[in-house]
C-alpha cells in the first residue's frame, strides 16, 4: 500500500510496548505499523525512538497585538515563537492559559470572549496543534450556564487561582465553578498557592527589609502550597470534579495528592522542570530574578521527592509552564519578593532535559517518560488517543529522537525570545532529530520547516480523543499542499538531492552522498 511518508527504520515507543517497526502515514494519520509499505516520501530514521510527539498542556503564549492592547510587560513569546520552541523540543501540541483582559472600554472580559479573542489571535500564528484552557477570574460574576458553554464548544478545562485570596476565601463559587466543569465533563485546573499567606508572608519580609528578590522562596512558603492543595483535594471531594494541579513543587504537597487519590479521589498532579532540575540555592546568585516562578524553587529533599513521584506514578505530567521573559525584564532592578516577574521559557528544554536528567540517569524508564510528556496529559485532557499514541489511527505527531546525542544548552541561540535558559551550560543528551506533526515534517537536523498558522485547534469534549471512524463516510481532510520535499526526505522511486546537499538515505540509495552521522 502505498503512503504519502513512511518512517523507516525507528524503534516506536509507547507506554508499556516498544517494536522495531516502519511507520505508513497517510492524510495526517498513522495508517500503517510495521508491514510491507511504500511512500511518495520516505524518511531514514534508523538508530532513532520514534515517540508520541509532546502533549505540553500548560503554557503561557501571547498572540500578536495583546501587549499593545493591555498596555503592561507580558510574556515575550506568541504562539509562532512559541511553537517554534515547542518543535525544537519534540513537542507536537500545547494547552495554553487564556487569560480575560480589558476590553477597549477597560471592561474586563468574560471568559467566553477571552477565548474568542484568543482564538483568532493563534490561529494565524501557531505551528503545533494548540487547545485552550479558560481562567476563571471571577467565577461568581459568571453568567450563568458559562463553564457549559464553554465546554459545548470544545473547551473542557477552567483554571483558577487559589492565590486570590477573595477567590479562595468564596467556598461556594468555587464549588459552582467546579461542579459545573464536572456535570459538563471538563477538567478543574488549580494554581495552589494559599492567597492570603502568601500576602502576609510577602507584606512580613518588606517590613522586615527583606523585600529584594533573593528571599522569593520565602514570600511563598510550603505551607502555603500544601494549604491550598488541601482546598483543592476538598474541592474534588465535595465536588465530585477531577481536579488538576497545575506545577506542584513540594514534598509536601505531593504527600497530600498521594493520600487523596489513594482515597479514590480524582486528583491528578503536574510538575514542572523547574523543581526537577534547580532547587532554592540559585537564590544565592546575582542574578537569582531569573529563576522566579511560582511556586518557587524548593529544597534538595523536595526535587527528590518529584523525582521518586514520577517513578512511582504519583505525577502525572511534567509540562514546562513556559511564560518567557526577557533576561533584563526579569533582572529589573525595581522589582522585589511582591513584584517579582515570574516564569521561564521551557517549552525548548523541557523533553530533552527530562530524558537526559531522567532516563539516561536511570531515575525513570523510557516508558514513564513517553507517558509523562504526552500520553498522560492526552488522555487527562480527552485527546488520547488522537494525540499522545503512536498507533493506526492516531494523528501522526512523532518525535524521531537521537539518544545518544548530546548539546550544551544556550538559550541565546534557540527558538524562544526570551534569549537565555535557566540552564545555560547544561550538557543535555538525546534531543529529537526530526519532528513530524500529523504527518508534516515540521522540524529536520535543526530546522524548523513549517509555516505560522500550520497548527490546528483541538476541540475537546467527551470524545475527543476517541480515533476516527474507519468508515469509508468518515471525513478524512488532507492537511493543506505542503511544499515540495527538502533533500532530508528520500523519494520512493528514485533518490533525488539538492545540489551539494547530502542525501538522508545515507549513501544507501547509487549515486547518492550519505549526510555525516551526527
Amino acid at each position: 500500500m502505498g503512503f504519502d511518508l513512511v518512517v523507516r527504520g525507528a524503534t516506536v515507543v509507547t507506554p508499556g510496548h516498544r517494536e522495531a517497526a516502519d511507520i505508513g502515514i497517510a492524510d495526517g494519520r498513522i495508517a500503517q505499523l510495521g508491514g510491507t509499505m511504500t511512500g511518495t516520501e520516505e524518511l531514514a530514521a534508523d538508530g532513532l525512538l520514534a515517540i508520541p510527539g509532546g502533549v505540553d498542556a500548560h503554557t503561557h503564549l501571547v498572540h500578536q497585538g495583546l501587549a499593545e492592547r493591555v498596555g503592561f510587560p507580558v510574556w515575550v513569546d506568541d504562539f509562532w515563537s512559541g511553537s517554534r520552541a515547542a518543535i525544537a523540543g519534540g513537542i507536537t501540541t500545547i494547552g495554553n492559559m487564556t487569560y480575560p483582559v480589558p476590553d477597549g472600554e477597560g471592561t474586563e472580559e468574560t471568559p467566553v470572549a477571552a477565548i474568542t479573542r484568543e482564538m483568532a489571535g493563534a490561529a494565524g500564528e501557531a505551528a503545533v496543534d494548540w487547545f485552550l484552557h479558560p481562567i476563571l477570574l471571577h467565577p461568581a460574576a459568571l453568567p450563568e450556564g458559562e463553564v457549559g458553554a464553554l465546554a459545548g464548544a470544545g473547551h473542557a478545562s477552567i483554571k483558577m487561582f487559589l492565590t486570590d485570596p477573595d477567590l479562595a476565601a468564596d467556598e461556594p463559587a468555587l464549588l459552582a465553578a467546579a461542579t459545573a466543569a464536572q456535570a459538563a465533563g471538563s477538567v478543574t485546573l488549580l494554581h495552589c498557592e494559599d492567597g492570603a499567606m502568601l500576602a502576609q508572608a510577602g507584606e512580613q519580609l518588606i517590613a522586615a527589609g527583606r523585600g529584594a528578590v533573593a528571599n522569593f522562596p520565602d514570600a511563598r512558603p510550603v505551607a502555603a502550597e500544601v494549604a491550598a492543595v488541601d482546598q483543592a483535594i476538598g474541592i474534588a471531594r465535595r465536588a465530585g470534579a477531577r481536579v488538576y494541579i497545575v506545577h506542584l513543587s513540594s514534598a509536601a504537597a505531593l504527600d497530600r495528592c498521594r493520600r487523596a487519590r489513594a482515597a479514590g479521589l480524582p486528583v491528578y498532579v503536574e510538575t514542572r522542570p523547574l523543581y526537577l532540575h534547580l532547587t532554592r540555592e540559585r537564590f544565592d546568585e546575582p542574578d537569582a530574578a531569573k529563576y522566579v516562578g511560582a511556586p518557587p524553587l524548593r529544597e534538595q529533599s523536595d526535587r527528590e521527592a518529584l523525582w521518586a513521584g514520577l517513578a512511582g506514578g504519583d505525577v502525572d505530567t511534567v509540562c514546562s509552564d513556559h511564560a518567557p521573559w526577557t533576561l533584563q525584564a526579569k533582572l529589573d532592578p525595581t522589582l522585589n519578593v511582591l513584584t517579582a516577574r515570574q516564569g521561564v521559557a521551557d517549552l525548548e528544554t523541557l523533553m530533552p532535559m527530562l530524558y537526559s536528567e531522567g532516563v539516561v540517569t536511570g531515575r525513570i524508564t523510557l516508558d514513564q517518560f513517553v507517558a509523562l510528556t504526552a500520553a498522560n496529559a492526552a488522555r487527562i485532557f480527552g485527546l488520547y488517543p488522537r494525540k499522545g499514541a503512536i498507533a493506526a489511527g492516531s494523528d501522526a505527531d512523532i518525535a524521531l529522537w537521537d539518544p545518544g546525542h548530546r548539546r550544551t544548552i544556550d538559550g541565546a541561540h534557540m527558538q524562544s525570545r526570551s534569549g537565555y535558559s535557566v540552564y545555560d551550560g547544561w550538557q543535555v543528551q538525546g534531543w529529537p532529530r526530526f519532528v513530524i506533526r500529523r504527518g508534516q515534517v515540521a522540524f529536520a537536523d535543526g530546522q524548523i520547516t513549517t509555516r505560522p498558522g500550520d497548527g490546528e485547534w483541538l476541540p475537546r469534549n467527551r470524545t475527543a480523543g476517541i480515533l476516527p471512524s474507519p468508515s469509508p463516510d468518515a471525513d478524512f481532510s488532507p492537511p493543506p499542499p505542503r511544499p515540495p520535499a527538502p533533500n532530508w526526505l528520500r523519494m520512493s522511486k528514485r533518490c533525488r538531492t539538492l545540489p551539494r546537499i547530502p542525501c538522508m538515505c545515507l549513501g544507501r540509495r547509487r549515486g547518492c552522498r550519505p549526510a555525516r552521522s551526527r
